[in-house]
């Protein structure tokens, strides 16, 4: 671990920093509309519990978000981030092969960071994640500020989509 380094805050985006409420119902239904669900993300609400997070955050580590959607979306996530006014930070994302569930993803994410970084805490509303993280020994702030969706946690679980 670095000694020069700031401690990281590492801040999902999905029902953490952006309402997805408006696109879910891409996912409704036994065809699910991936592209169509992740072509929609550029018009998430920001989330305002998750923006007041991050800003405060920001005085005392550097910002890292973390995200289980596909490295694809790269682009309009980084404009989506400029467009609210969220810090810059380093944006990790899943390969766009990558379908295993995003309480493993994001784990491995997670401790690939902490190798080098002092990790000060994960802000994540999929609950499973959560756990995966503080079993690990991550400090977890759980986001429950967002209408939780069950077709939503799916798609992270089973799908590895988000």
């Amino acid at each position: 671990m670095r000694d020069d380094a700031r401690p990281l805050a590492v801040f999902d985006l999905d029902g953490t920093l952006a309402d997805t409420t408006h696109r879910q119902h891409f996912l409704e239904g036994a065809r699910r509309d991936w592209q169509g669900f992740f072509s929609a993300a550029a018009d998430d609400p920001p989330l305002a519990e998750g923006v007041r997070l991050v800003l405060a955050s920001e005085r005392e580590c550097e910002v890292v978000y973390l995200t289980g959607r596909p490295e694809r979306c790269r682009r309009d996530t980084l404009a989506w981030l400029a467009r609210q006014g969220l810090p810059d930070g380093r944006l990790l994302m899943r390969r766009d092969d990558d379908r295993r569930p995003a309480r493993l993803t994001k784990l491995e994410m997670l401790k690939r960071l902490g190798r080098e970084h002092d990790v000060r805490v994960l802000v994540d509303d999929d609950e499973l994640v959560c756990d995966a993280a503080e079993a690990a020994g991550f400090a977890v702030t759980r986001a429950r500020w967002a209408m939780p969706s069950p077709v939503l946690e799916d798609a992270q679980e089973r799908e590895g989509r988000t």
